[in-house]
Formats: C-alpha cells, structure tokens, sequence
C-alpha cells in the first residue's frame, strides 16, 4: 500500500514529508522539525524539476535531504542567533559569587591556614586569604570557577 502511494506521488512525495512535518512543528513546538520539513520541500522543488533524471534515485535523494537539512538547520540557527553571546542589562545573573566581588563581610570564623568562612547575606561562604582573626572585616577580591570559593583580603 505505501509503495503504491509513493509510486503514484512520484516526486510530491517530499513535497507531503515537508507539509507533514511543518503541521508536526506547530504540534511539538521546538524549531527542530522546521528545519527537516524545510530540508523535504527542497528537495521536493528540486525533483520536480529533475524527476526524470537517470541519476536522480532514491539514494541520490535521501542524501540530497540530508546536506539540504543539515544546510538549512545551520542557515536557521546562524539566522536566529543560536550560539552567540547576547548582551545583557544583567551579565552576573546566576553567577552570585560574581556579584559579591568588591563586598565587604565580617569574619564569622577565623582564617586559619588560609582557609574560613564568611557569612554574606544568609549563606554562609568558603574563603581563602590572609589568616585573621573571627570578627576582622574582610573583602572579597576574586571569586573561583566553580562559583563557590571567595578569595577575600584585609580591609584597613
């Protein structure tokens, strides 16, 4: 039955697999299958002008979809800014040990050996810097790449 349908569409049969999954893509919403259904009606424009081809098989199409989908994902991503950096009004969001350089904190243990803590806010945080005594003040000069580690200094 479906070799029979597709015998009897000839070169339209991209032409519905494109229609099909454009409909799919208002169905699933992601911009995935947009990108395929676009990929399917070019190679279905593309058959309708050299369905008659002796090199025009179903092998030769197949992998005709595939450069053309792969091509138009790549177009669309490029074309929807996939992939860059945006600028941003808040360019520390959710990197909120970031935000505390420049901060000033009182010890609320001692720095010994290099290591303590400090309370900023209601969380209490991790720091390395000089050793000093709990309730010196403190300010947080750098922080590490996990976000989680501060590095502080002695203030006055």
């Amino acid at each position: 039955m479906i070799e029979r349908i597709v015998m009897e569409l000839g070169p339209w049969n991209w032409m519905v697999l494109g229609f099909v999954l454009l409909a799919l893509e208002i169905i699933v919403p992601g911009i995935f299958l947009m990108w395929i259904g676009l990929g399917a009606l070019a190679v279905g424009a593309l058959s309708l002008a050299i369905w008659d081809a002796a090199f025009w098989s179903w092998q030769v199409q197949t992998i005709v979809f595939l450069a053309a989908s792969l091509g138009i994902a790549y177009a669309g991503n490029r074309l929807m800014g996939g992939g860059r950096e945006s600028d941003t009004d808040q360019p520390l969001l959710n990197r909120r040990g970031a935000q505390l350089i420049g901060r000033t904190a009182t010890l609320s243990e001692p720095i010994v050996n290099g290591h303590g803590r400090v309370k900023i806010g209601d969380t209490l945080w991790r720091i390395s810097g000089p050793d000093l005594p709990t309730g010196a003040t403190v300010r947080v000069t750098s922080v590490d790449k996990t976000d989680l580690d501060l590095t502080v200094e002695a203030v006055g």
